[in-house]
């Protein structure tokens, strides 16, 4: 009920001394008081009696309206039996905290306007539970299966007034009701609060705020898995789950409104399970050519069994298709740049995200996302990729021309920093302080027979963002072609014994001449050793870069108009 109706009942005689533009108020209860403090005993949204025996004096008013105000009650009503006339510093008090006042005749007694109130209520309370109840019905049998998430989405919006949208646990938008989208980057903020929440195990619903916008988010979990047992780890799901975000506090909701939407969860989590289920036949195919990678078996053997799984993995291609791999791993119980020790199989998690990051029609393409194959083994999760063949140019009939190749890859291929750009956030809280994913993805290949190298290539990738720190870390084939595949398998103390026999005199003479011999090193080298380039990115005179080149030569024992000393500096650098 709003303060307003209260005004308008004859029978309770009350007169407004302030607030008028606050009469909208929603009451939800009645508490009467006459304590100085009485903060410990309101929750919000009461309308307060008072009959004034806690004011002394004048300078009482203020603070006891302050606690009100701070409460969040919808009004005070102060009786006039005791002192006659409402003082003026209360009235004054409540109307610089925008607190409606209002006084109580004498002949009502405030146990009167105690039952008004809660009938009032409890009547309404009455018929919101009546209508989530028939709403709950009514979801019930417009479930997926009438039409997908969106319908139940819908729903929400035209008979709750509720805007939600499914969300998956990278923050990318599965559904949402009409024609609203959330936002990239607030999918993907909305996604790192429920995932940080899961980890440290904050009940459901989770209350987040993203650009000034409150949302209330719900859990969605696979029905066959139902509700986590109490024995069951976190961390085997967490990465897989959708969720559901509602434009709403869900703080102060009902019992019966918060059922309504746990239920919203459990249909929407029979499309999930559905969804999962198609992807089952791509997941069996998948496996069977990584089991023919990894035992292998001859390139015409795995062509042939790609031909027959083609109509699957390859609708509406027409040609052979180029493949990239993508392998994938997630481990729990480690710290960074260690290796993990735990209990929580990591394969099957990093399957699911795999799948996930490469659905998403913004990484993949919308051709590619509904053909990509994923399979686990161990530990590691392994994608097939398939990319459209796309014919190269012909060159000019001259010189060369007979050396022209035809299936050379231009389209469209994965790269390692597009793949983890938008998901990076979301996973980082998901992992939480216990958990790394590592991603590696291999160049395009122009046949099947050149799956087994490309697999290994992706492997390889894969161990160099491992070496990395970091939660969420990814490497490409590019990468491997450099030193940047050496550095991550050198031993450490091998690290820090090349590292100080170069890099410590000079650090030594920074810390006690404030030199800067260090960064104009890196800047020498970055600069591929010219003087006047690197003199104008350190914004200093070309002599004194001489100068302090010449004491980084002195200091080391090496010249750097010698490539090998510049090489070796250079590692010395990516290694410290």
């Amino acid at each position: 009920m709003r303060l307003r109706a209260l005004l308008e009942t004859d029978a309770l005689g009350l007169r407004l001394l302030g607030g008028e533009d606050e009469l909208d108020r929603s009451v939800r209860g009645v508490m009467t008081t006459d304590l100085r403090d009485p903060s410990r005993y309101l929750s919000g949204g009461e309308l307060v009696l008072t009959g004034l025996a806690w004011r002394r004096d004048a300078a009482d008013s203020e603070p006891f309206v302050r606690i009100l105000a701070g409460a969040g009650v919808a009004g005070l009503a102060a009786g006039e039996a005791e002192l006659g006339d409402i003082p003026g510093d209360l009235v004054e008090a409540c109307a610089h905290h925008r607190l409606p006042l209002f006084a109580v005749h004498e002949t009502v007694a405030f146990a009167t306007i105690t039952e008004h109130v809660v009938r009032q209520v409890s009547g309404e309370r009455a018929g919101d539970l009546a209508a989530v109840v028939d709403r709950h019905r009514r979801l019930m049998t417009s479930g997926p299966a009438g039409g997908g998430p969106e319908v139940v989405l819908d729903l929400l919006g035209s008979d709750l007034d509720l805007h939600a949208w499914v969300l998956s646990p990278t923050g990318r938008q599965i559904a949402g009701a009409g024609e609203t989208s959330l936002p990239g980057p607030v999918g993907a903020a909305l996604a790192g609060h429920h995932l940080a929440a899961t980890r440290t195990g904050h009940r459901a619903p989770h209350r987040a705020t993203v650009e000034g916008t409150t949302y209330s988010l719900f859990p969605i979990r696979n029905t066959g898995r139902g509700a986590l047992p109490a024995s069951r780890d976190v961390r085997e799901s967490v990465l897989s789950d959708w969720l559901l975000a509602v434009e709403a506090d869900a703080s102060d909701w009902l019992p019966a409104r918060l059922d309504l939407l746990q239920g919203v969860t459990q249909l929407i989590a029979v499309e999930r399970d559905r969804r999962d289920a198609a992807r089952t036949v791509r997941r069996r195919l998948a496996q069977e050519v990584l089991e023919l990678l990894q035992t292998g078996a001859p390139p015409a053997e795995i062509a042939a069994r790609l031909r027959v799984a083609a109509p699957v993995l390859l609708p509406g291609l027409g040609t052979a298709p180029h493949w990239q791999v993508v392998v994938a791993r997630v481990e729990w119980g480690c710290a960074e740049g260690q290796s993990a020790v735990s209990a929580v199989p990591g394969g099957p998690v990093a399957q699911a995200l795999l799948e996930e990051i490469l659905v998403d029609p913004a990484v993949t393409g919308p051709d590619t996302a509904d053909r990509i194959a994923v399979a686990h083994t161990g530990e590691e999760a392994v994608a097939l990729v398939p990319l459209p063949a796309v014919t190269a140019p012909a060159p000019d009939r001259g010189a060369g021309a007979d050396d022209a190749h035809t299936d050379a890859h231009d389209g469209p291929a994965l790269h390692a920093d597009v793949l983890l750009a938008a998901v990076r956030e979301p996973l980082s809280a998901g992992l939480a302080d216990d958990g790394r994913l590592t991603l590696g993805v291999s160049a395009a290949v122009h046949s099947p027979e050149g799956l087994r190298g490309a697999l290994e290539e992706a492997r390889h990738a894969r161990r160099v963002a491992a070496a990395r720190p970091g939660r969420v870390c990814a490497a490409g084939h590019h990468e491997l072609a450099s030193h940047v595949l050496l550095l991550p398998f050198v031993p450490d103390d091998v690290r820090r014994a090349f590292t100080a026999r170069l890099l410590d005199p000079l650090c030594d003479y920074d810390r006690r001449h404030r030199a800067e011999l260090i960064p104009t090193l890196e800047a020498f080298l970055e600069c591929d050793g010219s003087w006047t380039r690197c003199a104008a990115r350190l914004h200093l005179h070309v002599n004194t870069l001489r100068y302090r080149v010449g004491r980084i030569e002195q200091l080391t024992g090496r010249d750097l108009s010698r490539l090998e000393d510049k090489l070796d500096f250079f590692l010395a650098l990516r290694m410290s």
